[in-house]
C-alpha cells in the first residue's frame, strides 16, 4: 500500500523541495502552508506520517504536534526547525516527535528516515527488489522494461549519492550499477557497499561501455560480482543477474542492522556556536542529520531521550574539561560505546586519546578530515555490531542445539527410568500375588485345624485358657486370609490387559447390590440407582470399583438407624455416596493408602486394602478418584472412567 505524507512548512520552496523528494520515493504527498490547513487536514485526510514546521505565522508546530497525538496517535511524526537549541529539539520529543530534523536539512535523509520510521519492509511483497543507479533516464527504463516483465520489483536512481541512500533505505536484493557517471562513478559505488556491514553482501552488478579485458579485471576487483558491456544484448544481463541472485541465497538469517549510508545522526558538542556550525556545514554534504548541544549536560539529556551515531567533541583549549567530559561520557551505559571523536590543535592527540576519544581529528583537517573520520567511525560501530550481533546469533543457535540435545537425553532417560519402574512394578505384583496366592495353602490348614480343636468334643474337654489361645489363633487365621485374598484381588486389579467396552453402569451396579445385600439378609439398606447409566471400561475390574465402594457404604453405615446407600453419575462423573460414619475432611487424601485406616477396627474391621484397589483400578482406566466427607454426616466417593484414548 502506498504511504501518505502530510507536509507543513509555510516556505513554498521547502514544499516543493520535500514533495518532489517523497513523490520520488512512491509516496502519496498532502500539502499545508498554515496551521489553519494543518488542522483540516488532520480532521478530513488519512496520513501515515506528517512532517511539521515547528515556526509557522498562525500556529506553533508544538501545539499541532500535541493536538495531532490526540486524534492521530499512531502517525508517524517529524518536526522540522531552524533553531538549534537542544531545549528546543527535546520539548518536541517530549510532547511525542518521533524525528526532530534542524535547518538546512538533506532530503533524502528526511524521507529515508520516514521510511525507517514507519518500519517498512526494505523490498515488495513476493518480489526480488533490484536498485538501477544510472545516469542515462533512457537506459534505467531500458533495465525496466526488461527486469519488471520477469517479476523482479525495479527501483532506480540517476548519480550514485542517491543510489547509495536509496540502497541504505530500501535494502534491495540486487544492484546494477553504471560504470561512468557524474560524480561518484560505479566502481565507488560497489567498494563503498563493500565497506557497509548492512549492505556489503548485496550483489552488484557493474555496466560500461567499455571493450578491454582491463577494465573488466578493474571493476571485479573492485567488489563487482559480475561484469556486463553495454554492447552485449540485455539478456545477458538477465542472465548474470539470476546468478548472482542463486550464489546469494544461502545467507545467515541475522537481523540486518542500519547501513553506512541510511539516516545517520550526529551528535556535536562545543560552547563556541561558530565552531559547531563549521562541523554541521562539512557533514551535512553526507546527509547526516546535525543534533548541536553547547555543553556535556545538554548533551547527555539529549542522548538520554535521542540516540546518535557519532559524538564530535570540541577541545576548545581546556585539555582537563575535555577529558572530564569524556569521562562523563563514557561512565554512561549504552551511549558510552558511542564512537567519539576529538578535536583540536596536534600536540593535544595523545592525551584526548588516553582520555577515552576513539578518534582526534586536528583542527587544519576540519571539514575533509572531520567528514572521514566520522564516517570511518561510524562504519567501524556497525562492524562490530554486526560481528556481535553474529555472534550472539551463533551462541543463541548453540544453546538452543544444547537444550534440545539435553531434552532428548532427559527423554531418553526418563523413558528407560519408566521402563524399569514398570518393569520392577510387575515384578513385585506378580512377586505379591504369587506370595499371596502361596501363604492361602497353609493359613487354611491352620484354621482348618483350629477349628476341628475347637468342635473336637472326644477327648479331654480343653480348659478356657486354651480355648482362648486357640480361638485367637483362628480369628488370626481368618483375617490373614482375608488380608491375601485383598491382596490378590489388588494384584489381579495391577496386571493383566484392560477388556474395554461399553456397558449398562445401572445393570452392574443392582448385580452388585444384590450380591452385597445377600451376604447379610438380616439387614435392611435402602439403596437407590440412577437409571440410564453407561460406562466405557473393563466391566470386570469396574464391578470391582463398585464392590468394594458399596462393601464400604455398608460397613460404615452400620450404625446409623435408616442406611440410605446411592449408586449415580453427573456429568462424566460417578459417585457411591451413603449417609454413614463419615470422616474428617482433611484426612481424605489418607484414604487410599495401602492398609490406612481412619477409624478403629473394633468399630469398623477391615483390610485397609479395598479403597486401594478400587484407587488402582481407576487409575488403570485413565481416570481419578477422590472422596468428600463430614465426619458423622456420610460421604461421597467420586471416580470417572475417560473414554480409552485413539
Amino acid at each position: 500500500m502506498t504511504p501518505t505524507v502530510l507536509i507543513v512548512d509555510d516556505s513554498l520552496t521547502v514544499r516543493m523541495d520535500l514533495n518532489d523528494a517523497f513523490s520520488d520515493d512512491g509516496f502519496t504527498t498532502i500539502l499545508c502552508a498554515t496551521g489553519a490547513e494543518a488542522r483540516a487536514a488532520f480532521a478530513a485526510s488519512v496520513f501515515d506520517a506528517a512532517v511539521l514546521d515547528v515556526v509557522l505565522p498562525d500556529a506553533d508546530g508544538l501545539e499541532l504536534l500535541t493536538e495531532l497525538r490526540g486524534c492521530r496517535a499512531g502517525v508517524v511524526t517529524m518536526l522540522l526547525s531552524s533553531e538549534h537549541e537542544v531545549a528546543d529539539r527535546l520539548a518536541g520529543l517530549r510532547i511525542g516527535a518521533d524525528e526532530y530534523v534542524g535547518k538546512p536539512y538533506d532530503a533524502g535523509y528526511v524521507v529515508a528516515r520516514t521510511r525507517q520510521l514507519l518500519g517498512e519492509a526494505p523490498q515488495a511483497a513476493g518480489h526480488t527488489t533490484v536498485l538501477v543507479i544510472d545516469d542515462s533516464v533512457t537506459f534505467r527504463e531500458q533495465l525496466r522494461d526488461l527486469l519488471e516483465p520477469e517479476g523482479y520489483a525495479v527501483l532506480t536512481a540517476a548519480s550514485g549519492e542517491d543510489g547509495l541512500r536509496m540502497a541504505a533505505d530500501r535494502r534491495p536484493n540486487a544492484v546494477i550499477v553504471d560504470g561512468v557517471m557524474p560524480g561518484i562513478d560505479g566502481a565507488t559505488v560497489i567498494r563503498r557497499i563493500r565497506l557497509d556491514p548492512a549492505l556489503r553482501d548485496t550483489p552488484c552488478i557493474l555496466m560500461t561501455a567499455a571493450d578491454d579485458y582491463a577494465t573488466e579485471m578493474q571493476m571485479l576487483e573492485a567488489g563487482a560480482d559480475a561484469f556486463v558491456r553495454k554492447q552485449q544484448d540485455l539478456a545477458v544481463v538477465l542472465a548474470k543477474l539470476a546468478a548472482v541472485l542463486r550464489q546469494s541465497a544461502e545467507q545467515l538469517p541475522i537481523e540486518s542492522i542500519s547501513s553506512l549510508h541510511g539516516p545517520g545522526k550526529v551528535l556535536t558538542v562545543s560552547p563556541e556556536r561558530t565552531e559547531r556550525e563549521r562541523w554541521a556545514e562539512s557533514l551535512r554534504t553526507e546527509a547526516y542529520d546535525i543534533v548541536q548541544a553547547g555543553g556535556i549536560d545538554d548533551a547527555l539529556e539529549l542522548l538520554a531521550a535521542q540516540p546518535v551515531d557519532c559524538i564530535v567533541l570540541g577541545l576548545d583549549g581546556d585539555l582537563e574539561l575535555a577529558k572530564a567530559t569524556c569521562r562523563r561520557v563514557r561512565e554512561v551505559p549504552q551511549v558510552g560505546e558511542l564512537p567519539m571523536i576529538m578535536t583540536g590543535p596536534e600536540d593535544r592527540m595523545l592525551d584526548c586519546l588516553a582520555a577515552g576519544a576513539d578518534d582526534y581529528v586536528r583542527d587544519s583537517d576540519v571539514p575533509e578530515g572531520l567528514r572521514v573520520h566520522v564516517r570511518a567511525q561510524i562504519r567501524r560501530k556497525q562492524s562490530h555490531d554486526e560481528a556481535r550481533r553474529i555472534r550472539e546469533e551463533l551462541m543463541r543457535r548453540e544453546l538452543d542445539a544444547a537444550e534440545e540435545r539435553a531434552a532428548r537425553h532427559l527423554a531418553e532417560t526418563r523413558a528407560a527410568l519408566v521402563e524399569e519402574l514398570e518393569w520392577r512394578n510387575r515384578e513385585l505384583e506378580a512377586f505379591s500375588g504369587s506370595v499371596s496366592h502361596d501363604l492361602r495353602g497353609p493359613l487354611q490348614v491352620i484354621s482348618s485345624f483350629a477349628e476341628h480343636v475347637l468342635d473336637e468334643e472326644d477327648g479331654e474337654p480343653l480348659g478356657e485358657a486354651t480355648r482362648h489361645r486357640i480361638t485367637r489363633i483362628h480369628a488370626a487365621a481368618l483375617r490373614m486370609a482375608d488380608l491375601v485374598e485383598s491382596l490378590l484381588i489388588l494384584a489381579r486389579a495391577s496386571r493383566g490387559d484392560l477388556r474395554r467396552a461399553t456397558f449398562d453402569m445401572t445393570a452392574t451396579a443392582r448385580q452388585v447390590i444384590g450380591e452385597v445385600a445377600a451376604r447379610d439378609p438380616d439387614r435392611t439398606v435402602a439403596f437407590t440407582v440412577v437409571e440410564g447409566m453407561t460406562a466405557d471400561g473393563d466391566e470386570g475390574l469396574v464391578r470391582v470399583i463398585l464392590e468394594n465402594l458399596i462393601n464400604n457404604a455398608v460397613k460404615f453405615s452400620r450404625k446409623v438407624e435408616n442406611p440410605l446407600i446411592e449408586v449415580g453419575a453427573e456429568e462424566d462423573r460417578f459417585y457411591v455416596r451413603d449417609n454413614g460414619a463419615g470422616f474428617p475432611s482433611e484426612q481424605a487424601g489418607q484414604l487410599f493408602r495401602p492398609f490406612a485406616r481412619l477409624h478403629d477396627a473394633r468399630d469398623f474391621p477391615g483390610t485397609g486394602i479395598g479403597l486401594t484397589t478400587v484407587h488402582r483400578a481407576v487409575e488403570r482406566h485413565g481416570g481419578e478418584i477422590w472422596a468428600e466427607s463430614t465426619e458423622g454426616k456420610g460421604a461421597t466417593f467420586w471416580f470417572t472412567l475417560p473414554p480409552a484414548r485413539p
